[in-house]
C-alpha cells in the first residue's frame, strides 16, 4: 500500500505498460495499464480514507454492540459504518473526482482520451486555446453535477444525524 501511495500515478502507469511485460510472460494494453496503475493508485488511498473512518468511530460505540451481545460483524454493518460512512463521504467523493481527473494521464502510453484528443485536434488545427478550453469545459460539464450531487448528499446525511 505505501508503495501505491508514495510514487506517482503517471510513474506507475509507465511501470505497468513498458516494465511488467518484461517481468511478465503476457503483454499490457495501454488501457489495462492506465486501469492498473489509477485503480491500485486509489485503492491505496481509499483504504486509508476506510481506515480512517472507522478509527473515528468512539470506542464507546464499540462497546456499546458488545454490551448488546453483538458479534464483530454486527456491530461493524449495524453501528460503526453507518456512523463511519457519514464521516467518509467527502474523501471518497473526491477520490472519484480524482480519478476521473486522473484518466488524461492514459495518454502518455498512447491510449486515446479526451485530453489526448484535445492535443490532436490542437496539433492539427493550430488552435490550443480552444481545444483545451474545449475539454476542461467537458471535464466541467461531467464534473459539476457529480459534485452537487454529492454536497446534497451529504447535507441529507447531516439532517439524518
Amino acid at each position: 500500500m505505501e508503495f501505491f501511495r508514495n510514487t506517482p500515478v503517471l510513474v506507475q502507469i509507465l511501470w505497468f505498460y513498458f516494465a511488467f511485460p518484461m517481468i511478465s510472460p503476457f503483454e499490457i494494453s495501454p488501457l489495462m495499464a492506465a486501469a492498473l496503475g489509477i485503480s491500485l493508485n486509489s485503492a491505496a488511498f481509499s483504504a486509508e480514507i476506510y481506515r480512517g473512518g472507522i478509527q473515528s468511530i468512539d470506542n464507546g460505540q464499540w462497546e456499546g454492540a458488545r454490551a448488546l451481545g453483538m458479534t464483530y460483524a454486527q456491530a461493524m454493518r449495524r453501528v460503526v459504518l453507518p456512523q463511519a460512512l457519514r464521516r467518509m463521504l467527502p474523501p471518497l467523493t473526491n477520490r472519484g473526482i480524482e480519478i476521473f481527473k486522473m484518466s488524461t494521464l492514459a495518454s502518455v502510453v498512447a491510449y486515446v482520451e479526451l485530453l489526448q484528443q484535445g492535443k490532436l485536434i490542437a496539433s492539427l488545427n493550430y488552435n490550443p486555446i480552444e481545444a483545451y478550453t474545449v475539454v476542461a469545459l467537458i471535464f466541467f460539464v461531467l464534473l459539476y453535477p457529480l459534485v452537487q450531487a454529492t454536497y446534497a448528499l451529504e447535507r441529507r446525511l447531516r439532517r439524518a444525524d
